[in-house]
């Protein structure tokens, strides 16, 4: 296992520098001048290029690639160009949010939606089948942003149930250790912080993992139904085997495998759904940031940004190949 794990850790290299040349090119690419965009209209030509040189971008693009490449290694992506802050620092400042945001999503997701491919699963082809299979096409085709605004529309202003936007209620004092409210309420022991960080997370929570919900609900479901039908669940009925045992211990470990791959990849949908559900419900996180740096050309924090999500999708895919030695013993990894 420990061999396998370390392949995959080498093969990551080369992944992450596709990243970071795709990513790099693809700024450059897009219109506009940067320095233009600090100064304003009100610069003049010797103004501009003076900013331009201070930045590093009169350099070629192969120089300014090679500094940006050397500084990632060392953990440092340079300087945002918005704020004049280390662009690691504004990444570390809002990736825990994201991450919060997309664990409590990718866990309703799980848990929702094995629950209703199980149950629908159970009664193929029954009421309860079909009302369930309408829900998941409902969303699967509900965009994110849209699941988002109504979300908001109805609970939030409509009925006043939740919070519209924001990660706790104002005024509450956050002791920032993880820098994830709800981790951080919990470790020191703030109840009304993780009441407040449950509330606030709910919504967003569910606006992002909808989509993810509804594709692990069809996927169990058909993955059930087919091992429900095995000789060997029919062996177990036969012996007198209660219904829920047969589901719980027989059939259910076995019809997890589909599943956990397509956890394993729910997870970039999740990362890249984030930039909208952080929008739309004022969240500071990972995917806020993106967008206002992408808004702004900056540079050094977009690289960041890319990489390092990158990295957490292939990481992400690597536990997700280690738990299948887990779900089922016959796979092992050479």
């Amino acid at each position: 296992m420990m061999r396998y794990v370390a392949h995959r850790l080498v093969h990551l290299i080369p992944v992450l520098f596709g990243v970071s040349v795709f990513v790099f090119i693809g700024m450059h690419l897009v219109p506009g001048d940067v320095a233009q965009l600090l100064l304003g209209e009100k610069g003049t030509e010797a103004d501009l290029a003076r900013m331009r040189h201070q930045l590093g971008l009169d350099q070629p693009l192969y120089v300014q690639y090679a500094r940006f490449l050397g500084g990632a290694l060392q953990g440092d992506f340079g300087t945002s160009i918005r704020t004049k802050q280390s662009a690691m620092w504004e990444i570390a400042q809002a990736l825990p949010i994201t991450i919060e945001l997309s664990l409590v999503a990718l866990l309703f997701a799980i848990v929702v939606g094995l629950v209703i491919g199980v149950v629908a699963a159970r009664r193929p082809h029954s009421v309860t089948d079909t009302v369930a299979m309408i829900g998941v096409l409902v969303g699967v085709s509900m965009p994110i942003f849209w699941t988002g605004i109504l979300l908001l529309l109805v609970f939030g202003g409509l009925l006043g149930w939740l919070p519209l936007g924001g990660m706790v209620d104002d005024g509450m004092t956050v002791h920032r250790i993880t820098g994830m409210s709800l981790v951080d309420g919990l470790l020191t022991g703030n109840l009304p912080l993780v009441q407040s960080s449950l509330r606030h997370l709910v919504l967003p929570a569910i606006a992002l993992g909808a989509t993810s919900m509804a594709t692990i609900a069809r996927m169990s479901r058909s993955t059930m139904l087919e091992v429900l039908g095995l000789d060997y669940v029919r062996t177990a009925r036969a012996k007198g085997v209660s219904e829920p045992r047969v589901v719980r211990r027989h059939a259910l470990r076995n019809a997890l495998l589909p599943v956990v791959t397509l956890i394993g990849l729910q997870l970039g949908l999740l990362l890249s759904g984030a930039v909208l559900t952080e929008t739309i419900f004022a969240l500071p996180g990972l995917g806020r940031l993106a967008v206002t740096s992408v808004l702004a050309r900056d540079y050094p924090v977009v690289q960041g940004i890319v990489v390092i999500a990158a990295a957490i999708f292939v990481l992400a895919n690597l536990a997700v190949d280690m738990l299948y030695a887990y779900l089922d013993p016959r796979i092992r990894y050479g």
